[in-house]
């Protein structure tokens, strides 16, 4: 099961209130939400978006495969 469109079109940065653009490992698998404001990912685990600051990792940190706050923290 993937995330609907209707939730995708309402999410928003908690942080900034930005757009959210889905971070896509595979066609049909979102591993993130970007954020094209703030520059802020906010991970998703079995199909669910976490939308917690402190979950949030740079989108540098992102690309460079840290794919938690704490791999981020400790890079």
């Amino acid at each position: 099961m993937a995330l609907s469109p209707e939730l995708l079109r309402i999410l928003a940065c908690p942080k900034c209130k930005g757009d959210l653009t889905p971070c896509l490992a595979a066609p049909d698998i979102i591993e993130g939400l970007a954020c094209s404001a703030c520059a802020m990912v906010y991970p998703v685990r079995e199909d669910i978006p976490i939308m917690l600051l402190e979950e949030a990792v740079p989108d540098e940190a992102w690309k460079a495969g840290k794919r938690s706050a704490k791999d981020a923290r400790d890079a």
